[in-house]
């Protein structure tokens, strides 16, 4: 599954999103980069899942009506922390309010699912038939997530179920992506380093062409320190959850003193965590990948997850942790070796009110080919 997982995001790269930014490039089009990097991970989600490619990253930027109601999912569950649980359960009673558009929402969704599953049924029965006909017995293996549930049931919990691991993986993933581009138009010496960082790889490949582009395998990012420091301060400043939210299960006393009792609810906010002095000390406002290194550089430094929440910590760390830092490494390690990103100045750049720390006015960006 996790080989699958990374062909799928190393062939997505090469065969769509670089070609597609380049063409961005050639004719100077300014663009969305958090809308591409939304459409790119739904794709590679919906892939991951289902074992289809719903094609919402390509040129003619076809509509996005799923994406819309998973982003309305976010901003309704929101607004269900900021309020009582007696007012938003009487709201979606009478049907009004953002509970009402959450209904809407949810048989957009279910219409995609189905059709998901039946574009996969369709899709099992060709790869059967075509085994068939050059004479191959042997029973393909499922490379997608729903190849583990033969016996699959569109019920409310597998409905849950597909919903929740879509939101996790194009919402996190597409989200950091995002920020991380934001943060390295405005530090072109991290930039770099990244690229410092590639050279070894990149000198050890042979282009195609002059005009070919270059894309990096996932395993040969796996060993790279700084980008992976580079993808931990973003997320230190701008997690993806900005919120965590807990219920106390008995009455306790807190390390700081405070009493909590059964049943209170407790609300992290990670995004202050991230940027209080006394965790991280000075400069914790700064973006600055080298908090995160040893002192010669070639190692990472040590750093407790009750301190570094993005992952979440203990029993409930997320599972896709290193599956999400290979797509990240693989997306920004090709992009920035091959193109120089700009931020088009002017725009007003601010969080969004959502579970999910997106920006509220998106990410206008410029791209420029670079010269090998």
């Amino acid at each position: 599954m996790i080989a699958s997982t990374e062909a799928c995001c190393r062939n997505k790269v090469e065969n769509i999103l670089l070609p597609l930014l380049a063409y961005m490039a050639s004719t100077d089009t300014p663009f969305d980069m958090q809308e591409l990097m939304s459409r790119f991970m739904f794709d590679l989600a919906t892939m991951s899942l289902f074992g289809v490619d719903p094609g919402l990253l390509s040129l003619d930027k076809p509509p996005m009506d799923v994406v819309v109601a998973l982003d309305t999912v976010m901003e309704v569950g929101f607004f269900r922390h900021a309020m009582p649980t007696s007012c938003w359960k009487l709201m979606r009673w009478l049907n009004i309010g953002p509970e009402r558009k959450l209904y809407t929402t949810q048989k957009v969704l279910r219409r995609f699912l189905v059709e998901m599953m039946e574009r996969r049924k369709m899709d099992m029965m060709e790869r059967k038939i075509n085994t068939c006909h050059v004479g191959n017995d042997e029973e393909q293996d499922g490379v997608d997530i729903m190849s583990s549930y033969p016996d699959y049931v569109d019920d409310d919990l597998s409905y849950a179920k597909n919903i929740g691991y879509m939101l996790a993986a194009r919402d996190t993933i597409g989200t950091t992506l995002t920020w991380i581009f934001y943060n390295l138009a405005q530090n072109p010496n991290v930039v770099s380093i990244i690229r410092s960082e590639l050279s070894p790889i990149a000198s050890c490949k042979v282009a195609a062409s002059v005009d070919a582009m270059m894309i990096f395998e996932p395993h040969e990012t796996k060993s790279l320190i700084y980008l992976r420091a580079v993808l931990y301060e973003t997320l230190r400043l701008y997690p993806p959850g900005p919120l965590e939210r807990k219920t106390v299960a008995a009455d306790d006393i807190m390390p700081s003193g405070h009493e909590v009792r059964a049943g209170d609810t407790i609300l992290i906010s990670l995004y202050s965590l991230g940027r209080m002095e006394g965790v991280w000390g000075n400069g914790c406002l700064n973006f600055n990948p080298d908090r995160w290194l040893s002192e010669d550089g070639n190692n990472l430094r040590y750093v407790p997850s009750h301190k570094f929440l993005a992952f979440n910590s203990g029993p409930r760390i997320c599972l896709g942790k290193e599956i999400a830092v290979m797509q990240m490494k693989t997306v920004i390690a090709s992009v920035l070796w091959n193109f120089d990103v700009e931020v088009i100045e002017g725009q007003s750049i601010q969080p969004k009110p959502s579970c999910i720390l997106t920006m509220k006015n998106g990410l206008k960006v410029k791209l420029k080919k670079r010269e090998m």
